[in-house]
């Protein structure tokens, strides 16, 4: 798939995520020259022309959304047997990757999260637009803090089209509603219930219900109650407790009118929080799928009575007094049993950032202090020591206040991708995107483009902290240098035949009075030897004139025969200085041919006329 182009205009390149129903590519889009996410569905959700027409229906409904946290749809198609969805690409990571890096999610974040993915229901469903899917996967957090939900319209048209099939449901089991679990038409309001889930998780560090098997849970969004949230953390305020748990109603007439309702809840309990956990929970084990209709969760058993159904309609208020009346009691029976709980003493909060965990739990005990652990990622802290804490060090609270400590986990270790191949600027941005760096860069010359990785260190696949520098080689291009020999000593008539070879020519040439040397002996180069040059450079040579040398010459002579009316001669003397050519020329029938030979030892003239050896002569 990589490499392939669609509609002669997106370049696939990298394949960076997928799930039951597609798989996400980063490309290029070569006409606005931008780089933009490729969602490809799987084969199975292609093969009829009722699906074909309804994805594309809701993609181009989807499309139509604009919004801040709405991730962008710019284009649908399909080319071949690719059906295709051309949207936004988003620098950053999902919300489900934050969950499984921090842990439990900042109470305050958490609720600002939901927030901005309400705003971008909210807009969606004012559009007649029903997500049917919204999970941590499909929240998306750009570099910048911006919350961007993902996928609209897509579950919408694979879910209204395995219904018309009526024994299969699309969805992620973990986020979906009671009625989606049965297989029924969905609304807005399944969207509430998804969003109270997603809002659970991130208080919680677990989603509400888990199980063996898809159905085994989608029973449980049926028939079982969640454990509140404020069970598993005591600090989430009973308002947020009260939004998740109406959120979640099993009717979906119980549960907010719409979502702008939510909203305003969401808004309210934020003037009034403002604290931090980080406990870090297991990746959902069920990513979105088609799941077989069970007959036994098609109809609930209605087996309550008058007030069960008075409780499940009022739950909220329910759930509002008993936290107030429970709350009352806690503080009477607390303070006439543990009065010390409750003193007005107040401690200074020491400082535990650094220290190991007995340690930092001993010295906050002593001070009159509850701990509470959390872990978290950081590679710059070692395993086991605290990074962080809250409240911080110097803080003046009462006695018994809880203060939370973040051991490290070390650094978080991600998948050494392979970025042989690419170039220095592309890797550059895909390990950036892994939280990675680039090390140390060696160069060398290869057949490879310039910038080219060659190689990389650590290799791909083995697993590195984020952080980490990876050191690479890159290509220089090809070597077209000229490593120059040492041509002292030799004739000049020589050293230019053997230029020619590594293409290099003869540059100025120097005479210089020297008795001692033969005549045309090189006695000085410019560059000098060991130099590395360009093809096609000048050599300059210094050579000896030796005034009392007598040059001994010899003649060889020869007449053109009748034939052809051009014939090539060729003129071969081989002496002490080797075989080389000293005459080419194309004559005529009839011409003589008289050349002078200067003697070098012991010297053979031959000359050969058309390629063949006609005259030999030893001088």
């Amino acid at each position: 798939m990589l490499n392939r182009i669609l509609d002669n205009r997106y370049t696939v390149l990298e394949h960076i995520g997928g799930g039951g129903t597609a798989d996400v590519y980063r490309a290029h889009d070569k006409l606005l020259d931008r780089f933009v996410a490729i969602k490809m569905l799987h084969p199975q959700f292609v093969n009829d022309s009722d699906f074909k027409t309804r994805f594309k229906y809701e993609a181009q409904a989807a499309a139509k959304l604009s919004h801040p946290n709405i991730v962008n749809i710019y284009d649908v198609g399909s080319d071949g047997d690719k059906n295709y969805i051309v949207m936004e690409f988003v620098s950053g990571e999902t919300l489900k990757e934050k969950i499984m890096r921090e842990g439990i999610l900042n109470i305050a974040d958490a609720l600002k999260i939901t927030t901005d993915i309400a705003e971008a229901l909210e807009h969606a469903h004012q559009n007649n637009l029903v997500h049917c899917d919204i999970k941590p996967h499909n929240i998306l957090l750009t570099t910048t803090g911006r919350v961007k939900v993902t996928d609209f319209g897509i579950a919408k048209a694979i879910t209204s089209t395995t219904m018309n099939h009526g024994n299969t449901v699309l969805g992620s089991v973990h986020y979906f509603s009671p009625e989606q679990a049965r297989g029924i038409s969905v609304s807005a309001k399944s969207d509430i219930y998804s969003l109270g889930v997603l809002l659970y998780e991130m208080l919680t560090g677990t989603v509400p219900f888990k199980g063996e098997t898809p159905v085994s849970i989608a029973l449980k969004h049926l028939q079982d109650e969640p454990i509140p949230v404020r069970k598993h953390n005591e600090l989430i305020p009973p308002m947020a407790e009260a939004i998740v748990s109406k959120a979640m109603e099993k009717n979906p007439e119980d549960r907010y009118d719409n979502i702008s309702a939510m909203i305003k809840d969401l808004n309210l309990v934020q003037n009034y929080f403002n604290s931090r956990y980080n406990k870090p929970i297991a990746e959902d084990e069920f990513a979105t799928q088609i799941i077989p209709i069970q007959k036994q969760i098609q109809e609930e058993k209605n087996t309550a009575f008058d007030f069960k159904k008075f409780y499940h309609k009022n739950r909220t208020k329910v759930i509002l007094m008993l936290v107030l009346l429970l709350s009352v009691g806690f503080f009477i029976g607390s303070f006439l049993a543990y009065g010390k709980f409750w003193s007005n003493a107040e401690v200074n909060v020491p400082s535990v950032v650094g220290m190991q965990l007995t340690s930092a739990k001993t010295m906050l005990e002593d001070a009159n202090l509850r701990v509470n652990v959390a872990e978290t990622f950081d590679p710059k802290v070692p395993v086991g020591s605290v990074v962080s804490q809250y409240p911080e060090a110097g803080s003046i609270v009462k006695e018994q206040r809880l203060v939370t400590i973040y051991i490290s986990k070390g650094g978080e270790m991600v998948t050494m991708p392979d970025i042989r191949g690419l170039t220095l600027k592309i890797a550059q941005g895909k390990l950036g995107e892994l939280g990675l760096k680039i090390g140390k860069v060696d160069e060398e010359f290869s057949d490879q483009p310039a910038e080219t990785i060659l190689s990389q260190n650590p290799k791909a696949s083995g697993q590195v902290a984020k952080g980490s520098a990876i050191d690479i080689v890159i290509s220089k291009g090809v070597n077209n240098k000229v490593k120059l020999a040492d041509f002292r000593g030799n004739k000049l008539e020589a050293v230019t035949k053997q230029l020619e070879s590594l293409k290099l020519k003869v540059g100025n040439i120097t005479e210089v009075n020297d008795n001692n040397s033969a005549n045309g002996t090189i006695l000085g180069q410019n560059p000098a030897p060991g130099t590395e040059v360009d093809e096609n450079s000048n050599i300059d040579f210094t050579i000896a004139k030796n005034s009392q040398q007598k040059t001994a010459m010899g003649v060889i002579t020869y007449t053109i025969p009748e034939g052809a009316a051009k014939q090539a001669v060729q003129i071969v003397v081989t002496d002490n200085d080797g075989r080389h050519i000293i005459y080419e020329n194309i004559h005529k029938p009839g011409d003589k041919i008289q050349k002078p030979i200067e003697l070098n030892g012991q010297t053979r003239a031959q000359l050969y006329l058309n390629g063949s050896l006609v005259l030999e002569k030893i001088l």
